[in-house]
């Protein structure tokens, strides 16, 4: 074998020994994957346990604040039902008072006059047709914007006179506990965030009015009826309830003063039969 053979064995021996050491390299330096990795088996229950531990103790937390809200909401529930009771002795009481106030002025032959109501429940029952500016600026600020729109409005000289302009397209009168009760239940809103909301849970009236002392709907009836110190925030967050016509129709006059056979104008205590008929 001739030198020149030599040389070209062994040089092509040194390319193959170099470009397995560079494969071997490049293979030995590549991240092994995860199948390649063997855990500890006492890693693995460690891992485990700790993950057990974890859920256990976000259980417990969850378990607690949970705890936590039923007992709030078991106050909340005793709070109510006491002012609810302390309510209803409070009417019973203030009626009780009426007939022996009425028993004995009878007795001493002599008329018994009853407190002036401080409460008018105002309803609208007529359109805009020919209204001037003047009474529709006062509907507007009394939120009668529709017809068959109801609201409560404290009795001051200001709203006395504001009702006598508006006569001709209201009817209005003094509102007892049951209408007022069956107004809020039945046809109650509340403006929540410029909406109408229905008021299908204490927790709306407490999230409005709570800084009042107003947590609940007994609350609320409580503080329209005896037109309380955060009357006008109660009124206020009523949503001008939305009544229907009242069954049987208005009466034939009904553009006439109540007076006069119409529907028109203060009807005192009988402003209750027509709430009963469009509630």
């Amino acid at each position: 074998m001739s030198r020149y053979s030599c040389n070209s064995l062994t040089g092509a021996l040194f390319h193959t020994l170099v470009w397995r050491t560079l494969t071997n390299l490049m293979a030995s330096s590549t991240v092994p994957t995860n199948d390649q990795i063997l855990v500890p088996e006492t890693l693995l229950k460690k891992r485990k346990s700790q993950e057990k531990a974890r859920a256990e103790r976000t259980a417990a937390v969850e378990k607690k604040k949970a705890g936590i809200v039923e007992q709030s909401n078991k106050e909340k529930r005793g709070v109510i039902f006491k002012r609810a009771e302390k309510y209803v002795k409070e009417y019973r009481d203030a009626e009780r008072e009426k007939i022996r106030l009425a028993r004995v002025a009878k007795k001493e032959d002599s008329a018994y006059i009853p407190a002036e109501s401080k409460l008018i429940f105002v309803l609208r029952i007529k359109g805009i047709n020919k209204m001037p500016p003047k009474p529709r600026k006062i509907l507007q600020l009394l939120r009668l914007l529709q017809i068959n729109n109801g609201v409560f409005i404290r009795v001051t000289k200001a709203t006395t006179e504001m009702l006598k302009i508006v006569e001709p397209w209201i009817a209005y009168g003094y509102p007892n506990l049951k209408s007022i009760k069956e107004l809020i239940y039945k046809r109650g809103y509340g403006k929540v965030n410029k909406q109408r909301t229905a008021l299908t849970d204490n927790s709306i009236i407490e999230e409005n009015l709570g800084k009042y002392g107003i947590v609940c709907m007994e609350d609320l009836i409580h503080e329209i009826y005896s037109v309380g110190p955060n009357f006008k925030q109660a009124s206020n967050f009523l949503w001008p309830f939305k009544l229907s016509n009242p069954t049987g129709g208005f009466r034939p006059r009904k553009f006439k003063h109540f007076i006069e056979g119409g529907d028109l104008g203060n009807r005192e205590e009988a402003i209750n039969a027509l709430i009963r008929q469009m509630n």
